[in-house]
């Protein structure tokens, strides 16, 4: 329980951190943060949390990492639904708590996105559906490569944390504009829930792409680490 229970609050603050800094701070008027301040929360709640919690669960807080995870062979089957359960439960508590704050300005408006991931006609750019799933898939790929590379054994020790944080800020710098960035099925409910609507009916990509780039991250990352892919 203590390592589910780590899940759950590490989930509610990359969510909290990373949609909160979009919702809250990205267009604040005359200081606004913008794409790159909400790119560095999202890698600043997992490098924290990394420090903080990564001793206990390991601190995978995304459904498409634990499932990758366990595809590279780090992660335990009978742990994979816990694990996913309890961050999707902390992403949804996380944002009630930012629709409770964000509610309280005058004019707040779901409809504006919530920071929810979309495509076509709700992608910032304006990016289809195609280009949408290659992103998702693409990025979610190199995330995992990222993560198993600098928690592996041969790699220097304790430095994971900011590889993974810079990893994660890298990828929504160059896929804001794409879909807002996922890459984390939870991430995505956990404000999708909140605008209901288009934002449920496109979710299923979501959840769809990271967990298909995960896995195929997993693969790649045991080829080119494996005994004979170095001889």
């Amino acid at each position: 329980m203590k390592q589910y229970s780590a899940e759950f609050f590490g989930t509610f603050w990359l969510v909290l951190g990373g949609c909160g800094s979009a919702v809250l701070a990205a267009a604040f008027p005359n200081v606004g943060i913008g794409l790159l301040g909400v790119s560095l929360a999202f890698g600043l709640t997992v490098l924290t949390m990394a420090f903080a919690i990564g001793h206990i669960s390991g601190c995978h807080l995304n459904p498409a990492v634990s499932i990758g995870l366990w595809a590279g062979g780090r992660f335990p089957a009978q742990k994979l639904l816990p694990y996913i359960v309890a961050q999707v439960l902390g992403a949804i508590v996380a944002g009630g708590v930012l629709y409770l704050i964000a509610s309280g300005k005058a004019d707040f408006n779901l409809a504006a996105g919530f920071a929810s991931n979309g495509y076509g006609e709700h992608s910032p750019g304006g990016y289809s559906l195609t280009s949408a799933l290659v992103t998702e898939i693409v990025m979610t790929m190199m995330f995992l490569i990222i993560i198993l590379g600098s928690t592996d054994a041969r790699a220097p020790q304790g430095l994971a944390p900011i590889a993974i944080g810079l990893g994660l800020t890298l990828i929504h710098l160059i896929s804001i504009p794409v879909t807002n960035t996922s890459v984390n099925p939870a991430r995505s409910l956990g404000v999708a829930i909140y605008v209901g609507d288009w934002a449920l009916a496109q979710l299923w990509l979501f959840w769809v792409a990271p967990i298909i780039g995960a896995v195929l991250g997993a693969y790649v990352y045991k080829f080119i680490s494996s005994e004979d892919a170095a001889n």
